[in-house]
């Protein structure tokens, strides 16, 4: 009888949905590729949020996705550092702190300390003069 709680238990913890966007310590899977930050991920309405939290829990930038359009979302210290372009930075310091297969998000330290993020879809990166639009709309 123990056995079957705690397996009922676990099951509902896998099937409760990720919520908490904005949140030091939102209840969603840390997705991040990179050692040095958390990436949380939220579906809503066939929008995907990718958020960005430094070690600490603070966040720094979030994004929305939807039909390859990628906008950036008012959430974050470094909210005005977030970019959407399908030109990645050249600096060796960059690093890719999420990819999956169809959102790739990227972090750049500045001298200044901010961080500066990249968020691109698959679909602008494999068409960019999508970007010079202002995001293919």
């Amino acid at each position: 009888m123990i056995a079957l709680c705690v397996a009922s238990t676990g099951y509902a913890q896998t099937a409760t949905p990720a919520t908490g966007l904005g949140q030091a310590w939102p209840n969603a899977a840390d997705l991040s590729s990179s050692p040095n930050w958390h990436v949380y991920v939220f579906v809503l309405n066939g929008v995907k949020y990718v958020q960005v939290n430094d070690l600490n829990g603070t966040v720094h930038a979030a994004v929305g996705v939807a039909n390859g359009s990628t906008s950036v979302l008012p959430v974050g210290v470094d909210s005005q550092n977030v970019t959407t372009s399908a030109t990645s930075s050249s600096s060796s310091a960059t690093q890719t702190i999420y990819n999956d297969g169809t959102t790739t998000v990227t972090a750049t330290p500045q001298s200044n300390g901010t961080t500066q993020f990249n968020a691109v879809s698959a679909q602008m990166q494999a068409c960019p003069d999508l970007c010079s639009g202002g995001g293919g709309a």
